[in-house]
């Protein structure tokens, strides 16, 4: 990793961000269905957050746990916003009565609302990007279109709501199908460096100038324990996430980190890997790593 990588990224051409950023899903609670969080130390972290040089906040509306929502949270810490803040949101999951995570999808017909509510929440009149998250746990077939939703953001844009759009939890032949509609200006799905499965489709944002800003970028369901990442850790005096962060941000240009959590242990850990430099050797073993 060179000492002279670029920490920053112009979202759709006219938003520079840092390249390290915040997920906000860990705000109301720290573990998926609970328990719920504690609204004081949510607050401090996402102070402390844009303290740190956070200048990119990833969120959504679906991201609550009773009392406990992750907008709510980021309108009463931080608005009025500092200047140069993106935050970015994703519609199109929906929670049935007595869900804990979306289980259900939103129809074309919906999405307007759920903007309307993002923007409401968050205290907005325009919102920097949004994303349309479409599928399960695993991104659907391209058989499953997504123009008549993405079509109904590309005119919420047209309106001022939206100033960028993005597209989450898909293959390439989605991103092909949305950008027909309307410029991408990013996508998200899930990617981290000890399973790289979406190497084509990041290859592919690099060299359209797309944002790539992968969730679960620790491995999202516990760190990966393996001798050889703690190997990587103790030789730099850092943490087996540090590592991971810092490869992920070593992958190209265009990858966008947004670690979250509920922490401020944990957040000043994640911030400080933005200025962990890996050496080639570290990279190689990682990447046979991931091969295995």
């Amino acid at each position: 990793m060179s000492e002279t990588i670029d920490m920053h990224w112009e979202l759709g051409g006219d938003l520079r961000i840092s390249r390290m950023g915040f997920g906000a899903m860990r705000l109301p609670a720290s573990q998926v269905g609970g328990p719920a969080g504690d609204r004081g130390t949510g607050l401090a972290v996402l102070r402390r957050a844009v303290e740190l040089g956070v200048d990119h906040i990833d969120t959504a509306a679906f991201y609550d746990l009773g009392d406990l929502a992750a907008n709510d949270m980021i309108r009463e810490a931080l608005s009025p916003y500092p200047e140069h803040l993106v935050i970015a949101t994703k519609v199109g999951p929906r929670k049935g009565p007595g869900d804990t995570v979306p289980t259900g999808q939103m129809g074309p017909g919906e999405l307007r609302a759920e903007v309307e509510r993002n923007l409401t929440e968050l205290g907005l009149d325009r919102l920097d990007l949004v994303y349309l998250r479409i599928g399960g746990l695993e991104p659907p077939s391209d058989e499953e279109s997504l123009a008549e939703r993405f079509e109904v953001l590309a005119g919420l844009r047209e309106e001022g709501l939206i100033r960028h759009l993005g597209v989450s939890h898909v293959t390439a032949g989605h991103v092909a199908e949305a950008r027909a509609i309307a410029p991408v200006a990013a996508v998200q799905n899930w990617f981290d460096v000890t399973k790289p499965r979406d190497t084509e489709l990041l290859d592919l944002c690099e060299r359209d100038g797309i944002a790539y800003a992968p969730y679960f970028p620790l491995g999202g369901f516990g760190i990966p324990d393996d001798p050889r990442l703690k190997e990587i850790a103790e030789r730099h005096g850092a943490t087996v996430p540090q590592v991971l962060l810092a490869a992920l941000l070593s992958l190209s240009p265009a990858m966008l980190a947004i670690p979250g959590t509920s922490s401020p242990a944990h957040l000043e850990e994640n911030m400080a890997a933005a200025a962990l430099r890996l050496t080639a050797e570290d990279l190689s073993a990682l990447g046979r790593l991931a091969t295995e």
